[in-house]
């Protein structure tokens, strides 16, 4: 196999070299060695090896091309992914057992929010979210309890879980998370005796086993999703990673009451999430 430098003037020659590097790619890229590749010998290798190397370095640009492109590829792999998965756990997303659910139980669109008490973004999110309730009566929200900033936070979430057994869980809620400041469990105390709620029975209702059962089942379905921060919201067929402003959460809304509207790729700035501290990979904050 003749491997050096096509001329200009031979179209097979150069077929020859870039179906060579083609197949050099293709090998990288599934993580295969070159000279395992039974094609080429040991020489052949060397050759082509050099002759990539060679291109590479009198056009660099290509590599920032190609890292953009493969960005750009990936990214489009993972929107296709959750939104095949989306559509198979809308049922689960839309009607959690635990049914902690604010708003209009029977409104024409739903929307879920994956979220932590300790979440900078998820607090600053709440007053649009609050506002666009009262607002949109026909709003139905479905609140996703997913503690990853750490061991308060998972108190906290345990704590709002328990209070619905007094029927507490919104004031609960709306107290956690206007709550300015980092929540402990002393903290977090305070603020149920301060919505009335009894204290000494929602400390022995959150050792309730069914508690981190919901909470390991939200963490799942996150999971499943590839939500790696908070806020994460639903609205309708849309996977929204991060907080928006009022005026695209609005937007948002009416698209999902849009007959015929299908969610598309989420296209701007990196999203604005607080990262999941026990996750491996996440969003930047």
């Amino acid at each position: 196999m003749n491997l050096s430098h096509p001329q200009p003037n031979s179209l097979a020659s150069i077929l020859r070299f870039f179906g060579s590097f083609v197949v050099i790619a293709g090998a990288l890229s599934q993580g295969a060695a070159i000279a395992d590749d039974e094609d080429f010998s040991t020489s052949e290798t060397q050759q082509i090896k050099g002759l990539v190397r060679e291109y590479i370095l009198e056009n660099p640009e290509i590599i920032a091309e190609a890292i953009t492109l493969l960005q750009a590829r990936q990214e489009t792999a993972k929107n296709e992914r959750q939104q095949a998965t989306l559509q198979q756990l809308q049922p689960a997303l839309r009607n959690p057992p635990e049914n902690t659910v604010i708003g209009n139980p029977d409104g024409d669109v739903t929307v879920v929010e994956f979220f932590d008490y300790n979440c900078g973004y998820c607090k600053s999110m709440f007053e649009t979210v609050l506002d666009t309730l009262q607002v949109d009566k026909e709003l139905r929200l479905v609140l996703i309890e997913f503690p990853i900033l750490g061991p308060n936070s998972v108190t906290a979430s345990k704590a709002a879980l328990a209070s619905r057994n007094q029927d507490m869980y919104g004031p609960f809620h709306q107290a956690l998370l206007t709550h300015r400041g980092g929540l402990n469990e002393a903290t977090i105390m305070t603020l149920a005796r301060g919505v009335g709620l009894d204290v000494n029975q929602l400390q022995a209702d959150m050792k309730d086993s069914d508690i981190d059962k919901i909470i390991e089942r939200n963490r799942a379905l996150a999971q499943q999703l590839e939500i790696n921060g908070t806020p994460a919201f639903v609205v309708g067929d849309a996977l929204v990673p991060g907080a928006v402003s009022a005026e695209q959460f609005s937007q948002l809304i009416e698209q999902a009451r849009t007959p015929g509207w299908r969610a598309t790729q989420r296209t701007g700035p990196p999203p604005k999430t607080s990262p999941n501290v026990n996750a491996k990979n996440f969003a930047s904050c």
